[in-house]
Parts: structure tokens; sequence; C-alpha cells
């Protein structure tokens, strides 16, 4: 099974210029440069410290003048428009607070932590077309799940309250497998938490209709994956 950085890679695609924002070790841009998809790549970080470790592998690069190094709070420092910006590993408000400082990138994918619908919807807010919307998987000691949104500034998108809680791809079968193991996950949980713990009345409803959207999702994604065989 594929990690977390090999499947953020394969999201990415050519573009003139890239920008990986708070980039961590530097891979993504290493992928961009190494495979000649794009002609310049900035690498952003918050903290010098943090961006010494990108820095040290994208050395040679830098030196060509290829990667620029920037110390910065999300986009700011980085002086020219980008074909293709890239956040990935942070938290879907901070991913909201980086993207509203600015007119939305012309492309970007996006990889946030946790509150996925947060990013979708300001997106949709601003006038964005989402493209690509699933859950992907990393196994390592335990399974984790991650959602990725693929997407342009202009074009629009209509989303409905369900696909900007899920994600559309993951509702339309487009990519359902892992998806559809951690509704299984979830559904299991909360089952268990019915079965086990004392609660209020209300929570009590309120995990029951939880329960009862997620087992709809299931049936869906499940009826789905039999009628292609």
């Amino acid at each position: 099974m594929k990690d977390r950085i090999s499947h953020i890679c394969d999201a990415l695609f050519a573009a003139p210029v890239f920008a990986d924002i708070g980039c961590d070790h530097g891979y993504m841009a290493l992928h961009m440069l190494k495979n000649h998809l794009c002609e310049r790549a900035y690498i952003s970080d918050i903290s010098s410290g943090s961006l010494k470790k990108a820095q040290a592998l994208l050395a040679d690069y830098i030196a060509e003048g290829k990667c620029i190094p920037v110390v910065a709070n999300g986009l700011e420092g980085i002086k020219e428009p980008c074909d293709l910006v890239l956040i990935a590993g942070m938290g879907g408000e901070e991913i909201v607070s980086i993207l509203a400082k600015f007119p939305l990138p012309r492309r970007f994918v996006l990889q946030p932590m946790k509150s996925s619908e947060k990013v979708r919807r300001f997106l949709l807010s601003r006038g964005a077309k989402i493209e690509r919307d699933c859950t992907f998987s990393e196994e390592k000691r335990t399974v984790k799940y991650y959602d990725l949104i693929v997407g342009a500034a202009e074009g629009g998108d209509v989303y409905s309250e369900r696909e900007f809680r899920y994600g559309r791809d993951n509702l339309n079968g487009v990519s359902p497998c892992p998806f559809l193991d951690m509704m299984r996950g979830e559904r299991e949980k909360i089952a268990s938490r019915l079965t086990r713990q004392e609660m209020s009345a209300p929570n009590r409803e309120k995990l029951l209709k939880e329960l009862s959207e997620k087992e709809n999702i299931i049936d869906e994604i499940e009826r789905y994956l039999q009628s292609r065989g």
C-alpha cells in the first residue's frame, strides 16, 4: 500500500510554476522537479528551521535557480502567480486561512488532515471547481484515511450537503474502496458506543441518526460495486 506522500505525488501534474506550502521535507517539490513537471518550484514554510530540511534535499535545484525557498506564512513571500499550489498535512481551517488571504491559485491540490468540509465550503464559496474529491488510505501500524481535494480557481460547482461532508467522488463511486472501508469502521465504532455507553436521549438520537446515514451510504456504495460486477 502506498504511503501518504506517494498518493499526493500521484495527484500532482505538470505546471510551469509550482508551490508547496508548508513543504516539510520537500519531497513533493523534488518529485515535480525530478520528473520535469515544473520549470520552477517554490518551497515555503513559516519556520526557517523546518525549511532547512527541504533546502538540504533540494540544494542542487536551489543552486540552479529552479527551486526558491521562502520563509513565510502561507502564500506570503511568493512574488509571482503559481500555476499549481499544494497545501498538504495541515488542518482544514489552516488551509482556509492561508487561501483566504489571496485570490485562489489557478490550480490546487489540497490534503487537509481534518475539517475537509470547511475546505470544500470555502472553495465553492469562492467560485472554485472541484475536480477530484476523494479519500485514500495509508497503512503503517494502523490504517489512516486522508482526504484529497484537487481543483481550479474558476468554473464553479454545486455540492449537496452530503457531498460537503463526505466528498463527491466517495459518494458517486469514482473511488469508493478506501472510503467504504472507513465508513464500515465508523459504523462499527458508533454501534459499539450505542451498546456500551450510558448517554442522554438527545445524544443517543444524534448517534442513531449518524449511524443511519452511514449505513445508507455503505448500502449505496455496495450496490454500486455489485452493479459493476
